[in-house]
Formats: C-alpha cells, sequence, structure tokens
C-alpha cells in the first residue's frame, strides 16, 4: 500500500509520516509532494491508496488539487491534515470528495481513528 503526503513544509511532511508510523501504518510505502500540482501529478503517476494533503500550498492549494484529482475520475481516499478546521472547511472538504480533515495538533491516535475507515494498517 502506498500514502502520499502533500504539505509544503518538509518538516511537516517528517512529522505527518512519523505520526502514520505511530499510527500503525509503518509498512506502507510514502510518497512526497510539495505543492498540490505536485500531488495531482503523483496521483496520476504513483497511484497511491491514500492521499494526505495540507490545504494551503503554493502553486495549487489542497482544496484544487483535490479537484482536480476526482475530475480525472480517480477515486482515491483523500483526507486534509491542516492547520485550520473550521466547519465551513470541513463541509467543503467533505463536499469535494475527502473522506476526512485532521486539524493541527493531531495525535496518532486521531490518524489512526480517521485513516482506518479507508486504509488497512501493516504494521
Amino acid at each position: 500500500m502506498k500514502i502520499l503526503v502533500a504539505d509544503d513544509s518538509r518538516v511537516m511532511r517528517q512529522i505527518i509520516i512519523r505520526t502514520l508510523r505511530q499510527a500503525g501504518y509503518a509498512g506502507h510505502e510514502v510518497v512526497e509532494a510539495e505543492n498540490g500540482r505536485q500531488a495531482v501529478d503523483l496521483v496520476s503517476k504513483e497511484r497511491p491508496d491514500l492521499v494526505l494533503s495540507d490545504w494551503n500550498m503554493p502553486e495549487m492549494s489542497g482544496i484544487d488539487a483535490l479537484a482536480v484529482i476526482r475530475a480525472s475520475g480517480s477515486t482515491v481516499p483523500f483526507g486534509f491534515v491542516t492547520s485550520e478546521g473550521s466547519d465551513d472547511m470541513r463541509a467543503r472538504a467533505a463536499s469535494a470528495g475527502a473522506q476526512f480533515l485532521i486539524a493541527k495538533p493531531f495525535t496518532p491516535e486521531v490518524f489512526a481513528q480517521m485513516i482506518s475507515a479507508v486504509l488497512p494498517h501493516t504494521a
């Protein structure tokens, strides 16, 4: 199984990857994108089993990337990991086809709860 982590902060990508391991997803291959445009390209090329994306990124936001991914016909499970989690953002994410939105700060338990609904553990 493969997980795509999209965030413009390299440090935040590493924190997300570490949290994935702590949540029981250590056995999954992880690919990284620095922005939404790169995430769209990698969904097509790498065919991940799950996308975890920041909302605000340069070149293309996470919500715009999700729209492009869905318009391409991809049904890859998609979740946001972002600094804000307002009701409006959660509604926009769900309406665009995201399975969940995890607001920072987060814990491995929150990751496990949200991700287990769309991706099995392998660790």
